[in-house]
């Protein structure tokens, strides 16, 4: 249907539909815009679950095999709470460099006869012809801005402030880190990305932050910081800033992105474009593979555009609405750590891996862990359990947007 394509964006998402699509049909004319130059990004390492693997053998074996082949995986979590530790067993989860994602899903496209342009930023006064355009340029989106209006977008910002560090540690296991400071606490989420690195995602409150002058520092001064904070987990290793053309290292507050909707005429906003969720639940990377996939079979489905981009908007709509939910409640059990920290460290871990829950918030941490671990045995509380959860989460949601009319 789709004669010529244009994919503004090169991360991820728009590299895996423009494999996708020139798999379902050679003769698609596709060619990927990328602003920056060949080989630079931002951030370090991204991780994804078995079950996106599986999905991804189905939908490209040969980039599929690529990504497991050059991942690093586990299936443990640790937390370090002060001087306490604990250990659990998880899912299987991998870790790979975003740098070397991009390189299999660049090469991949390539092969299959995709034109790369790199260097080449669009804007309003360039915007591709092309009987479909697809808004893969990340959250801050010049496509969607431009018609930010149309697209009803619509940013959140949240409490606490965040920075995107890397380190020669490698972990064995996803691991928290969480340190008592003189102005409050302050956490860490490592895990490894390959054989010499590691992503390392440093988060406190807002109050904390400015009390350890990190508001103020340097970053030489504030890795040197956070590398005696973190002295313990990260064996002596150093932390690394992200070292880019487009940004040195950075303390953000997290954006959580909507949009009423995400296509207009014949423009598609596909992944960051078009919704984020929080990073403490990992789904970034996953989102935009799974987006790209739904897009690719709406197209291949539907005769006329529209009804395509309807489709894919309605579908991934409905399928998103868990995964915002459970980040949601995650962010929102980061900040209010204080009310789970002082727990012992085993069943402060076991809420930890609960954070999506929407009963948590209204229960007291210790009888909800009490009520998990007998629903671990009893079919008929889990069954409740899951019947009460979405009650919750609706009533939340119901109130959250009656408060914004």
């Amino acid at each position: 249907m789709c004669v010529k394509v244009a994919c503004v964006g090169g991360g991820p998402a728009g590299l895996y539909l423009s494999i996708l699509l020139k798999r379902r049909d050679p003769s698609h004319d596709i060619t990927v815009h990328e602003r920056d130059p060949e080989g630079s990004t931002y951030g370090w390492g991204v991780t994804y679950w078995r079950g996106l693997l599986d999905r991804l053998h189905e939908y490209d074996p040969e980039s599929a095999r690529a990504l497991e082949k050059h991942s690093v995986r586990w299936a443990e979590g640790v937390a370090h709470v002060g001087e306490a530790a604990t250990r659990q067993q998880g899912d299987e989860a991998f870790g790979i460099g975003r740098h070397r994602l991009l390189e299999i899903l660049a090469a991949r496209a390539r092969s299959l006869g995709v034109r790369l342009e790199f260097e080449h930023g669009i804007t309003d006064a360039n915007v591709p012809a092309a009987d479909l355009v697809v808004a893969a340029d990340g959250v801050h989106s010049t496509l969607r801005t431009r018609h930010a209006d149309h697209f009803g977008t619509e940013i959140r910002t949240g409490r606490n402030r965040y920075i995107w560090l890397g380190t020669t540690k490698v972990f064995d296991a996803f691991t928290f880190a969480f340190v008592e400071t003189d102005h409050g606490w302050i956490w860490c989420y490592g895990y490894a990305f390959g054989p010499e690195r590691s992503t390392c995602v440093v988060e406190c409150a807002p109050e904390t932050w400015t009390g350890l002058g990190l508001d103020e520092a340097n970053e030489p001064d504030g890795l040197a910081l956070l590398e005696k904070l973190f002295a313990d987990v990260l064996d002596g290793h150093p932390l690394i800033g992200r070292t880019s053309a487009r940004a040195g290292a950075q303390w953000l507050n997290f954006r959580t992105l909507t949009n009423r909707t995400w296509h207009r005429d014949n423009l598609v906003l596909l992944g960051d474009a078009a919704h984020t969720t929080h990073y403490s639940i990992g789904a970034g990377t996953t989102l935009a593979l799974e987006d790209a996939a739904a897009l690719a079979d709406a197209l291949g489905a539907h005769s006329t555009l529209s009804q395509a981009l309807a489709r894919f908007e309605r579908e991934r709509k409905a399928q998103l609405l868990s995964l915002q939910s459970a980040a949601r409640y995650s962010a929102q059990w980061y900040e209010n750590l204080p009310r789970y920290i002082h727990l012992p460290p085993d069943r402060m871990f076991a809420l930890l891996g609960q954070r999506h829950s929407p009963l948590l918030p209204h229960v007291p941490p210790q009888l909800y862990y009490r009520i998990d671990r007998a629903a671990g045995r009893l079919e008929a509380l889990r069954r409740f359990k899951r019947w009460l959860g979405p009650k919750v989460a609706r009533t939340v949601q119901a109130r959250t947007l009656a408060s914004r009319e």
